[in-house]
């Protein structure tokens, strides 16, 4: 993608409307507690794959008191001219769901996604290394979807046939026939999300090798779970890897029809981080350590995306960066040195904190905007 130079929103959270003009530098959005700093991240996730930053639902977001009736809106334009929109939009046989406009034509959700690849960090994620194997999951999962727009698409048909699995296995009797179909379903989604985390954790482990050492470390990525085998081949035929995962399935029906659910597959999968620097497990690590090392996994996954840009010769979509409050909990000398590896990385990064004393260190690489409830302008 391009830097965004213009943001517009209408009925969104507590902003009724917003029209925000940019020059394409990086943004610094300063202001109190509440006054919507992060709405604003939030809006932008709306323009990628998937659910948007908080998880919201997407009637939750509507701003609360104007109407059942009322629709919100996030649209963009980019400094290549594109322009972007995504609204809300009630079904005809009732239920809301998103629709997507490119240069003011309909267009769906992958068509978006090839434009938008966003990579996001907000303060929940500060205890995903302590965290269950789910938690990692989902994080990695984040990632491997902001380079392959698509996995969400499988990884959603997985789990669903899945629950259809389980639903059956709770039964205690179950059709075979109607199991095996089940698991085809599953072993074919299931293989194509395996296959799309293995690449993308060699993309984020050549990301981290390309940054240099200094304030946020290195880390040792892993899979483990199925994709184990398939991260240290570095190679894997779809079918082949689709049958494994279904004979699996089949070998595995009464242990799994005891515990009512389905005890193997990619969604059991985990993420395994190793600090470099003390050669420790991410979930040893002290809690300064885990925020660096996390600042760190997001910015070679920046890298990594640039990098497929650069090698795509202006087809591919370099990042843009939703970092919330990533800055507050930095002391001046890694503030300064976050701000100089956004420079570097590609792409344009928004940024929140409560005092525009946190982005001094950024000089005139940033515009800071100030927000204030419901609006939002820029002062330098």
């Amino acid at each position: 993608m391009s830097a965004l130079t213009r943001l517009f929103l209408s009925n969104y959270r507590n902003y009724e409307k917003l029209d925000l003009r940019l020059d394409g530098r990086h943004v610094c959005l300063f202001g109190a507690n509440g006054a919507g700093k992060t709405n604003l991240l939030e809006a932008l996730s709306q323009l990628g794959p998937g659910r948007s930053l908080r998880g919201a639902s997407l009637g939750e977001i509507t701003r609360a008191g104007c109407g059942p009736d009322a629709q919100w809106i996030v649209s963009a334009e980019l400094d290549d001219e594109r322009k972007l929109g995504v609204a809300l939009e009630e079904g005809a046989r009732g239920g809301a769901k998103r629709t997507v406009r490119i240069d003011g034509a309909a267009a769906n959700a992958g068509e978006l996604a090839e434009l938008m690849r966003i990579v996001w960090l907000v303060p929940a994620m500060d205890r995903v290394f302590a965290g269950g194997a789910s938690d990692r999951r989902r994080f990695f999962d984040r990632q491997v979807m902001a380079h392959i727009p698509g996995h969400g698409r499988s990884a959603a048909a997985y789990e669903k046939a899945m629950r259809e699995r389980n639903a059956l296995l709770e039964q205690g009797r179950a059709d075979p026939a109607w199991l095996d179909a089940i698991e085809g379903r599953m072993a074919e989604h299931g293989a194509q999300v395996m296959i799309n985390r293995a690449h993308v954790l060699e993309a984020l482990q050549a990301g981290i090798a390309a940054r240099s050492d200094g304030h946020f470390p290195k880390a040792e990525l892993g899979l483990e779970g199925p994709e184990a085998s398939v991260a240290a081949s570095g190679e894997a035929l779809l079918d082949g890897l689709a049958l494994d995962l279904r004979s699996a399935l089949m070998d595995g029906r009464r242990r799994d029809m005891g515990a009512g659910r389905t005890l193997s597959g990619p969604h059991r999968a985990d993420l395994s981080v190793i600090h470099v620097p003390t050669g420790a497990p991410a979930r040893e690590a002290s809690t300064g350590q885990q925020k660096a090392l996390l600042i760190g996994l997001i910015l070679a996954s920046a890298s990594a995306l640039s990098a497929a840009a650069k090698a795509a010769e202006g087809h591919g979509a370099a990042p843009l960066l939703l970092l919330d409050e990533a800055a507050a909990h930095l002391d001046a000398d890694r503030r300064a040195a976050l701000f100089d590896e956004l420079c570097a990385t590609g792409g344009q990064a928004w940024l929140t904190g409560t005092e525009a004393f946190l982005f001094e260190a950024f000089g005139d690489r940033a515009a800071r905007v100030e927000v204030s409830e419901g609006g939002a302008q820029i002062v330098v």
